[in-house]
């Protein structure tokens, strides 16, 4: 059983063209406060990121903003965070996001969020961490993506223990209840820490 006391959210900048994603970020909000978990998420006030934020806090939750300097005022950093936290680059970020979390999930977003997922899940099966990694498929956005991925497994260019290692779920206390049970398999460090 996985101890969830933050999770980082990876979402868009961007509101999407549906109000469904605003939706979907408010109801994970919900889900996170009823369960006491911090949202750990990249810091901005606008797009999916600041609704997601914005509920969070109007229900009495706790949110830690990481930004890198140079994206505050393009993100629009959000300005009544419990804590935010500037970070010199991108990659600062989401190292220190990572650090703050006890597992990751990624709601509707574009190119950024899509590679802060992959990045995190890739850290997974490298046996960088043994945190629980999932994407929130609202109203099937990520439906795609995951043909895509079914076809890599079917390609034999990914196994299907790293493959598992993504839950999906298209509700966030489906995902979040997977999260709680979840028990990191045994995957072989391929290189530590001081060799990368």
């Amino acid at each position: 059983m996985a101890t969830i006391k933050s999770l980082c959210v990876y979402c868009g900048s961007s509101p999407g063209r549906s109000e469904v994603y605003a939706d979907a970020a408010r109801a994970l909000a919900g889900a996170l406060v009823e369960r006491n978990i911090r949202l750990v998420y990249g810091g901005a006030g606008i797009g999916i990121m600041g609704i997601l934020a914005d509920r969070v806090l109007q229900l009495g939750g706790e949110v830690i903003g990481v930004i890198p300097k140079a994206l505050s005022h393009k993100e629009v950093a959000h300005a009544n965070l419990s804590q935010i936290i500037v970070t010199a680059s991108m990659h600062e970020r989401k190292m220190r996001m990572a650090e703050l979390s006890d597992g990751f999930i990624a709601l509707p977003g574009g190119i950024g969020t899509l590679e802060e997922l992959f990045e995190i899940w890739t850290w997974a099966q490298l046996g960088f961490h043994r945190k629980p990694c999932g994407v929130l498929n609202v109203a099937g956005y990520y439906d795609g993506l995951l043909a895509f991925l079914d076809h890599v497994l079917a390609e034999q260019f990914v196994s299907r223990r790293y493959h598992g290692l993504l839950m999906v779920e298209t509700g966030p206390d489906a995902l979040l209840e997977r999260y709680v049970a979840f028990q990191a398999p045994e995957v072989k460090r391929w290189v530590e820490e001081g060799e990368i």
